[in-house]
């Protein structure tokens, strides 16, 4: 059984998003902001994070690879998750860092559940089984049309992954599924309009964490 993570100490802040959200260049970004304040912060990645993660990750990216069963894609995910919620997102909350993980659960509602079409039940009891329970404070949503996303990602023909060759009418159901979790969790994931200027997108982010940390973490001697 897995265990329970006792991370009140720490903040734990999730970015969201369908591919070409530029969710990664906004964590990168909301990471510096925090630290120029003086918080520890911790950035890291879903699926990923540790090495035993990140070969993980390679096994579900890779374009030249057999094709993965919905369930198997599950598996591989929830393996990779315990692995960093283990070694890296727990120790550091524990510690009172702020973590800010590109993907989290969420993901896997809305990429396994939502568009691959796994029962979102079993999906989220077997994600509390493999976090030990932990959920995010606050979720960022980098929402934008799909087609705006795949043009960004396929400017970067190197990058592309298994999820990128994706049919548009996949990408579409992981959208829908990501506004379908934020309207039923809306005190935890706040939507950020990610077809905007990557500067405006910051300051919006910046806004939102900021504002959230003031009325969440007032022992901290947060100023801004």
């Amino acid at each position: 059984m897995a265990r329970t993570h006792n991370r009140t100490a720490g903040t734990f802040l999730t970015l969201e998003g369908t591919e070409g959200s530029g969710k990664s260049t906004q964590a990168a970004r909301l990471a510096q902001a925090l630290r120029a304040e003086g918080h520890a912060v911790l950035l890291t990645r879903e699926p990923g994070g540790t090495p035993a993660a990140e070969q993980l990750r390679a096994v579900l990216l890779q374009t030249d690879s057999e094709s993965l069963a919905a369930e198997t894609e599950a598996f591989v995910i929830l393996a990779a998750r315990r692995q960093h919620v283990d070694h890296v997102i727990a120790p550091a909350l524990r510690q009172g860092a702020i973590v800010i993980c590109d993907r989290f659960v969420d993901s896997t509602l809305a990429y396994q559940g939502y568009a691959r079409g796994l029962n979102l039940k079993t999906l989220r009891t077997m994600n509390a089984w493999a976090t030990g329970g932990l959920t995010p404070d606050l979720t960022l949503l980098f929402d934008l049309p799909v087609a705006t996303g795949l043009r960004r990602r396929q400017r970067d023909a190197a990058g592309q992954n298994r999820l990128d060759r994706e049919t548009t009418r996949f990408h579409q159901r992981v959208r829908s599924g990501f506004l379908e979790l934020a309207r039923k969790e809306p005190r935890r994931i706040k939507p950020v309009n990610a077809a905007r200027t990557p500067d405006r997108i910051a300051d919006d982010v910046r806004t939102l964490v900021f504002d959230w940390l003031e009325q969440h973490r007032p022992h901290n001697g947060w100023r801004r």
